[in-house]
């Protein structure tokens, strides 16, 4: 992606499960479904644009949709990509 994408286009939503809330209030670790096409620095930038917090470090995974059989054959799930965000322990996010 190129550099001049607004924040809002690289973060699409928080993905809150037990392990992510889990994350959140023991190590400061917030995980976001974000834009496939963004890097590991697009992302660190447009979580501090966004939440005005200093990002320590960010890790991203690819993650595949399981294949669902319908009447007309296998479709493959999509594929969506998580970035776990690290902040600095003085900093935090309110989701909820």
């Amino acid at each position: 992606m190129s550099a001049n994408v607004a924040p809002e286009y690289i973060v699409k939503r928080p993905r809150l499960s037990e392990k992510s809330t889990f994350a959140m209030n023991e190590q400061k670790r917030y995980t976001f479904d974000v834009d496939p096409r963004a890097s590991k620095t697009e992302i660190k930038d447009a979580i501090q644009k966004i939440y005005k917090v200093r990002v320590v470090g960010v890790n991203t995974k690819v993650h595949q949709a399981r294949a669902r059989r319908l009447r007309f054959g296998v479709v493959a799930g999509a594929l969506t990509k998580v970035a776990v965000v690290r902040l600095h322990p003085e900093d935090s996010i309110e989701l909820f």
